[in-house]
């Protein structure tokens, strides 16, 4: 499955109707995005059964803000509508590989009950 452009308009339906989702917030003025790019769309053909969407952040400046982006490249994944990892910078193909394996194992249950633990402590 090809990379999946991402919108204000459809960034929430796309990661809470789907299992698995990887969002990279990138620049076309940015080197270590354009580095970065096939190594991702490399993942998206090797995991068809994760979404792989990207957000350009001068194009969605609202969405990136929402978002909280700093840094780019910066990459987000979305276990169940939840999100279970944020980090900038572009990672390297087997970096990559190894989050997409980490994510697909995640036990979701304990990850809720994480969740809400830390928000009853709040």
């Amino acid at each position: 499955m090809a990379t999946q452009t991402l919108t204000q308009h459809n960034f929430d339906e796309v990661v809470t109707k789907n299992d698995v989702v990887l969002v990279d917030f990138w620049a076309d003025w940015c080197g270590p995005c354009k580095a970065f790019a096939p190594t991702y769309e490399t993942s998206s053909i090797k995991h068809p059964d994760v979404v792989h969407g990207s957000v350009d952040t001068e194009a969605e400046q609202g969405l990136a803000q929402a978002a909280n982006i700093r840094s780019i490249p910066t990459i987000m994944a979305f276990r169940e509508g939840v999100l279970v990892f944020a980090q900038p910078g572009a990672l390297p193909p087997a970096a990559l590989e190894d989050l997409v394996t980490q994510v697909k194992a995640l036990d979701m249950d304990e990850v809720r009950a994480q969740l809400a633990q830390q928000q009853a402590a709040e």
